[in-house]
């Protein structure tokens, strides 16, 4: 009976360290990749949101999705439809069970993708949490597809060369959140 239990307990062991180091790796490979997984919070999920004026059917993208927190809550709470899109497939999967587990499913799309292979042209209102130099680097895609009136909002980080579309400026202690208007 000891041995059958000390089995039990070996294999539990090795699956949670086997989950620990696919998340670790998972997160590694984010952070290579061009952002860290870093998720927001409730509190500046809503925020962010409370400044801007979502319509049922408008686009709203999320580069950089990591578990797809926006977007849900940007279908659940405007009847949007949301795209996400990241590079890490752990991420995208996990954003994908939970848009079904939440029953915003049928309205979400998690995309596993480089941001820069997504077009932006559809995009009305377009949410980043990327670091200074991605975003730098992103600058001649979003010049080149978004459309006029398409909002960008900037979680975290300033969009240098855009400060004329700067319309608000949400402060916050941590990550500030920057709207802009293209």
């Amino acid at each position: 009976m000891n041995i059958i239990l000390y089995f039990i307990l070996l294999l539990t062991e090795l699956f949670i360290l086997m989950g620990v180091s696919i998340y670790g790796i998972g997160l590694l490979f984010s952070a290579i990749k061009g952002a860290p997984y870093v998720p927001t919070s409730k509190k500046q999920l809503e925020k962010i949101f409370k400044n801007l004026s979502l319509k049922k059917g408008d686009r709203f993208v999320e580069l950089g999705s990591g578990d797809g927190r926006l977007t849900r809550y940007a279908v659940k709470r405007y009847g949007v439809q949301g795209i996400g899109i990241d590079i890490n497939p752990l991420l995208v999967w996990w954003s994908r069970f939970l848009s079904n587990r939440d029953g915003t499913g049928s309205q979400t799309q998690f995309l596993r993708k480089n941001v820069f292979d997504y077009s932006l042209k559809a995009v009305d209102y377009l949410y980043i949490f990327l670091m200074p130099e991605l975003i730098v680097k992103l600058l001649p895609k979003f010049k080149k597809e978004l459309k006029k009136g398409t909002v960008i909002i900037s979680h975290g980080f300033k969009i240098i060369g855009y400060e004329k579309k700067l319309f608000h400026t949400e402060p916050d202690t941590s990550f500030s959140t920057f709207y802009y208007k293209v």
